[in-house]
C-alpha cells in the first residue's frame, strides 16, 4: 500500500448528518432561526452547505440523543452571532460543570489545537427543533 492508498480519507470532504424527527418543523428551524436555507434536498433529507462544508438533515423516526456536540460552526465574532440568534428566538444551553462554565450563554474553554494557532476558545451550545445539540465557536488568539 502507498501513502495516495493510505491517504483515501485525508482528500475527502467531511459532512456532518443530523436526524431529524420532523424534516418541514426542522427546515423552518434551520430557516427561521438560523437563517439557512437547503441548497438541495431528496426523499428524507435536507443538504446545507456553509463556507464550503456540507450538512446534511436526514428524516429518522428514533430521538437524537443531544448529548455531545454534534455539529459546530467556527465564526469570527461569537458575541455577535449568540445575540443574533437569541434574537431569533434559538434558546442556548446553560453549563456549568468542573472546569466549563457560561456566562450570558458563552464559556471560555481552555486550549486548542496547536495547528489553529489559537490558545483557546469561547463557545456556545444550543438545541435545534430535533434535539441535536450544536456548537458555536470562536478562537482565542
Amino acid at each position: 500500500m502507498d501513502a495516495d492508498d493510505r491517504n483515501l480519507l485525508a482528500r475527502g470532504r467531511v459532512a456532518t448528518r443530523l436526524p431529524a424527527q420532523d424534516l418541514e418543523r426542522a427546515r423552518r428551524f434551520y430557516a427561521e432561526k438560523l437563517g439557512l436555507e437547503p441548497v438541495d434536498e431528496r426523499p428524507g433529507g435536507l443538504l446545507y452547505r456553509c463556507s464550503g462544508s456540507d450538512f446534511a438533515l436526514f428524516a429518522f423516526t428514533g430521538a437524537s440523543a443531544g448529548t455531545f456536540t454534534q455539529m459546530g460552526w467556527e465564526v469570527d465574532d461569537i458575541e455577535a452571532v449568540v445575540a443574533e440568534l437569541k434574537r431569533r428566538g434559538v434558546v442556548f444551553e446553560d453549563v456549568d460543570v468542573p472546569g466549563l462554565r457560561t456566562k450570558d450563554s458563552i464559556a471560555d474553554v481552555e486550549g486548542n489545537y496547536p495547528s489553529k494557532g489559537a490558545r483557546g476558545e469561547r463557545a456556545a451550545w444550543f438545541r435545534d427543533s430535533e434535539g441535536n445539540l450544536l456548537g458555536v465557536g470562536e478562537p482565542v488568539v
